[in-house]
């Protein structure tokens, strides 16, 4: 399915988008109901659970998802979104399809239902999510080595970082100082999938702390 647009410009805010974001999500047969039962949005894009239920109380049988319990499967959807010219669009991929965006979050994840077939473009798009969410949120001070270089913008490379921050205006934007220069560079998260912890800034503030991060390092 490709984009679609809303030219009479009715949603407007993060409130409009959740609110039809939970519309897309709620339909009805003459044998089925879809419901809502999350949505998140990360950056750009919008992650939903709807759960199917029959209306004669009988299992949902469907060829991805293993039926729960109480009858009903619950599957994943992503929503990509944007503004064109003050109109919002949206394109929705159902997790089975193979969706490239894979930033949903655990939370989000627990509410699916099991899938029958292991080696699904829905089982892989999980994984990704884990996997996206396994990357370590570190905190001011920590010292960083990246699990492989990363090029920059002047032909040089870096791969030992400590965590920091740069002002704009009122506003604190992370950054991270380079060990080999002392500049500042931008990193994207995915950037920072499979980086190890070197020194932590809990640790330096704490003996007992860093005691205990030195035991983890053995």
């Amino acid at each position: 399915m490709g984009w679609l647009f809303y030219t009479d410009r009715r949603v407007k805010t993060y409130a409009d988008e959740k609110a039809e974001i939970a519309r897309l999500c709620t339909s009805e047969t003459e044998t089925r109901r879809t419901e809502l039962l999350k949505a998140c949005k990360v950056g750009a894009t919008w992650y939903a659970a709807a759960r199917v239920t029959s209306l004669d109380g009988s299992p949902v049988e469907d060829a991805t998802y293993v039926t729960e319990n109480d009858g009903s499967i619950t599957f994943g959807a992503v929503f990509l979104t944007r503004y064109d010219e003050g109109c919002w669009g949206y394109k929705d991929i159902e997790e089975s399809a193979g969706p490239v965006e894979s930033c949903a979050p655990l939370s989000l994840l627990a509410l699916l239902s099991e899938l029958k077939d292991p080696d699904s473009y829905a089982h892989a798009w999980r994984q990704r999510c884990r996997d996206w969410a396994a990357i370590p949120d570190y905190e001011e001070g920590d010292k960083i080595r990246l699990a492989a270089p990363v090029s920059l913008t002047d032909g040089s490379t870096c791969q030992i970082v400590t965590a920091t921050h740069y002002r704009r205006g009122a506003q604190r934007r992370r950054c991270y100082r380079i060990e080999d220069t002392g500049g500042l560079v931008r990193l994207s998260k995915a950037s920072l999938a499979g980086s190890e912890l070197l020194d932590s800034a809990k640790g330096a503030a704490s003996p007992v702390l860093a005691e205990f991060f030195r035991g983890q390092k053995g």
